[in-house]
């Protein structure tokens, strides 16, 4: 009797350490809101009206996410993240599967490294020391192309270094996977950002080039935008030219209850633009609990071939969150963006009305919560 009460404790001893050894997390974020925009283009018409309704993922995009960890033994980890986005206003998935992250990799002295579908350092930074931190996707189109709100590399691996004093390395390569081409859809990308005290900083770059395949999710997004059969595509002989080249550095800083930041991103498309925008902000914290949100973005485009006057974008932003606990925030957000000579604003798969003479404008305005799990 003595040695079966002995053998169950030492199975029930094996079992508990084996449990403690690896571990899942399930987390997402559900964020809805209120929202108004006017000068928007009315279907089948010039003119323009305003629209209501509730949209989902104003700040954050509603997300339902599980990670986990395995404990290997001498320090090394295995690890998998699957993360889907969805619009809880509508119940309907956003970019199909796991779209916002699917990887799976290793964690130890060396740093780590993930493979699958994930996003670079920039999107990091972005989430970390700018207004993407504050505004989230509410900020749009000033950050349309500069990866601040998160593009995803799909096909790739990752590698991030250890923590180093309050610096983290990073770099990504993204493969084609294209027969007879290993450049077609290839991307890549290198970064830093360092962490310590009141300061942060950043810097990063990427690249990314054209294919059947592409790596760079922000190349298909926008090939699906034009409309073009992939016989058209094919014909234009696009394959392995570079069409993106991003980069982007910036810093915070924690003066008191006040968070500054501000940064710089050049996007350049070879042979057709490239674009400058400039970042200025600041959270307030009045209380503990309650922030005033500040920022403006400045956005110049240089379009090749084109004289004259160059298309620009200017939008002031302006926020107040109130966190009622560390996971729920009731916010009201409102914007107001001018584009001038012919610059896109709004929302760039359906922007605000032009005028005759190339100008548009448009107010957006937000009231909305965001709770965390």
């Amino acid at each position: 009797m003595k040695k079966s009460l002995i053998a169950l404790a030492a199975l029930g001893t094996i079992a508990s350490a084996a449990q403690a050894q690896s571990s899942v997390t399930i987390y997402g974020t559900v964020d809805t809101g209120i929202t108004f925009s006017n000068h928007n283009v009315r279907t089948g018409t010039a003119s323009n009206g305003s629209k209501f309704g509730i949209d989902s993922g104003n700040i954050d995009t509603s997300r339902l996410g599980f990670k986990g960890t395995e404990d290997l033994g001498g320090g090394l980890k295995a690890l998998f993240q699957l993360e889907a986005g969805f619009k809880n206003d509508t119940g309907a998935s956003e970019g199909g599967g796991f779209a916002r992250k699917s990887v799976v990799g290793l964690a130890g002295n060396f740093g780590t490294v993930t493979l699958g579908r994930q996003s670079d350092i920039l999107d990091d930074a972005g989430h970390a020391f700018t207004s993407v931190k504050d505004f989230g996707n509410f900020v749009g189109s000033p950050h349309a192309f500069d990866r601040l709100e998160g593009i995803r590399t799909q096909n790739s691996i990752r590698y991030d270094s250890m923590n180093l004093s309050g610096f983290t390395g990073s770099v990504i390569y993204g493969f084609g996977e294209q027969a007879g081409k290993t450049t077609a859809g290839q991307s890549f990308g290198a970064g830093g950002t360092y962490a310590n005290g009141p300061l942060g900083l950043y810097a990063g770059y990427y690249q990314s080039k054209f294919g059947s395949s592409p790596s760079d999710t922000l190349i298909s997004g926008i090939t699906a935008l034009t409309g073009l059969t992939p016989a058209q595509l094919a014909a234009a002989n696009l394959d392995g030219k570079t069409v993106n080249k991003t980069f982007s550095l910036g810093a915070s800083y924690q003066a008191g209850p006040a968070r500054l930041y501000g940064n710089w991103s050049r996007v350049n498309v070879p042979d057709v633009l490239k674009q400058n925008i400039f970042e200025l902000g600041a959270d307030y914290a009045v209380t503990a609990p309650i922030h005033l949100l500040t920022a403006v973005q400045h956005t110049k485009t240089s379009i090749d071939g084109l004289q004259g006057s160059k298309p620009s974008v200017t939008q002031f932003n302006l926020g107040l969150d109130y966190y009622l606990s560390k996971r729920t925030d009731l916010y009201t957000l409102a914007s107001f963006a001018k584009g001038r000579n012919g610059a896109l604003v709004g929302d760039i798969t359906a922007p605000a009305v032009q005028g005759s003479n190339g100008n548009s404008s448009q107010t957006k305005l937000a009231v909305g919560i965001r709770h965390k799990f």
